[in-house]
């Protein structure tokens, strides 16, 4: 979390900062966040961990506006958005957050997941590459239509 104990202009100007550097060196940054815009200001890829497992991964647009995975939609739905027209419904997740040291068998999150079928409470899915660049583990992420940012 690069900038999470900082004021909104300290932060902005030490991601700019972030930014004239990785430009003029040519770096790459590896963020772990949970401050959502400050990932989609400042990350090209995005990749989304549930109770410590990789369940998405995708560029960010792709990521924030079309999640395959019904974990990445509840946090797009987590986004603040301040303009009441681009508010929505939330989606709530119910249920345990599942325990690494004995986590439930087959999807880690098929507990709290409102589309989950009984192959995702026996088989663990795969990482899947669905299109170009866009990865998922969920057997369901053909058939989903997901809501990204833009739906709340």
């Amino acid at each position: 979390e690069p900038v999470s104990a900082l004021d909104v202009s300290i932060q902005a100007q030490t991601l700019n900062l972030l930014q004239d550097l990785q430009e003029e060196f040519g770096l790459t940054y590896l963020f772990v966040a949970h401050q959502l815009n400050v990932v989609e200001h400042i990350c090209d890829r995005v990749a989304v961990m549930y109770v410590g497992k990789l369940v998405e991964m995708a560029e960010t647009e792709t990521l924030f506006h079309s999640p395959l995975h019904p974990y990445t939609e509840a946090l797009m739905g987590s986004v603040p958005r301040p303009h009441p027209r681009l508010r929505g419904e939330r989606t709530v997740l119910e249920g345990e957050i599942a325990n690494p040291a004995n986590p439930p068998s087959g999807c880690y999150f098929h507990p709290r997941c409102p589309y989950a079928i009984d192959r995702c409470k026996q088989e663990e899915p795969a990482l899947r590459e669905i299109h170009p660049n866009h990865y998922v583990k969920c057997h369901r992420a053909e058939e989903l239509t997901l809501r990204g940012v833009e739906a709340y």
